[in-house]
């Protein structure tokens, strides 16, 4: 039997890694959290990378859902020999999966090109110093699968091989229309959905971005859903001085609350797509008209079936 390798990250990666995974039960799944080499793995291991998905509450919540969904985990891929390798993250290419076969499959919105993108790539730094906008220019796979014909034409722009990438839209954000069955008790009100940009050392101006918010919500219901790898306390001390009597979450169904809301207001957050695909009005720090050209393909929850099937063609 061969057998395949899925590199998870956050709990958004390892749940389309685990739904590609379905598809493929005649094969030998094994999964792993995200991992390094060299001196990347060093500082892992001293929890210096927590912000990252290398380990912290990214790691915790991966190990968490393959224990609780009886998944094989094998840590660092070093169990077995592996025929296929599949990652939603080339930041990274790990030594023990550069001479595999390796599928790429897109998490969700990338981050924009800002100069730090423009130096990595002109000084041929390691592209994890720019986020996922350099995601796809690792060049070291077989196949990149991607949200939509947009991200296609982004992707082939930035340097990525046409006759590499495969439209087969992601899991998660391929079917929102059921995100609209719901038990979430709220409705008609205003969803400000966060990120984690402090934590992961980027520049934000929250102060100005939660006045922005309580503008547009003119004297609405406002409810904050918290980014997973924020620093809750303190997010919510700003989110009551500068937002007061705003509802503030740090669990649940981030889809649902979409689905019941009025005005979704977002900083990075791949739930704008979600917002988009339900016609919500959106508000983002990325250009609206672009991501309306950018949202993935709605064909009804198939993106894992089309991922496995370009897993298939690669291992036969």
């Amino acid at each position: 039997m061969k057998k395949i390798l899925f590199i998870c990250g956050s709990l958004n990666q390892t749940t389309q890694m685990h739904q590609v995974s379905r598809h493929l039960s005649d094969y030998g799944c094994y999964f792993t959290p995200y991992y390094g080499d060299g001196i990347v793995k060093v500082l892992a291991r001293r929890g210096l990378l927590d912000f990252t998905v290398l380990g912290g509450s990214f790691r915790q919540g991966t190990e968490r859902y393959l224990q609780e969904h009886l998944c094989n985990i094998d840590y660092g891929g070093k169990a077995n020999n592996y025929d296929l390798a599949l990652t939603c993250s080339d930041l990274i290419v790990q030594n023990n999966i550069r001479n595999k076969k390796v599928i790429l499959v897109q998490e969700g919105m990338t981050d924009p090109e800002n100069i730090i993108y423009h130096l990595v790539k002109g000084l041929g730094l390691p592209r994890y110093f720019a986020s996922t906008s350099m995601t796809g220019l690792s060049n070291a796979y077989e196949k990149f699968c991607v949200a939509s014909e947009g991200y296609r034409d982004l992707f082939i722009r930035k340097g990525v091989r046409p006759e590499k990438i495969v439209v087969t839209g992601i899991p998660n954000f391929d079917n929102v229309r059921q995100y609209l069955n719901n038990d979430f008790p709220y409705k008609n009100f205003v969803l400000v959905a966060t990120s984690d940009t402090r934590e992961t050392l980027k520049f934000d101006n929250r102060k100005a971005f939660l006045k922005k918010a309580a503008g547009i919500a003119d004297g609405r219901q406002l409810i904050f859903k918290l980014h997973p790898n924020e620093n809750f306390r303190r997010s919510a001390r700003e989110i009551e001085r500068f937002a007061p009597r705003s509802l503030v979450l740090t669990d649940g169904n981030a889809h649902h609350m979409v689905a019941n809301c009025d005005i979704l207001i977002t900083q990075y957050s791949s739930l704008a797509f979600t917002g988009i695909a339900l016609e919500k009005e959106v508000h983002s720090y990325f250009d609206v008209n672009m991501l309306r050209q950018l949202t993935p393909l709605q064909n009804k929850g198939t993106s894992s079936q089309k991922i496995a099937d370009v897993c298939r063609s690669c291992l036969q």
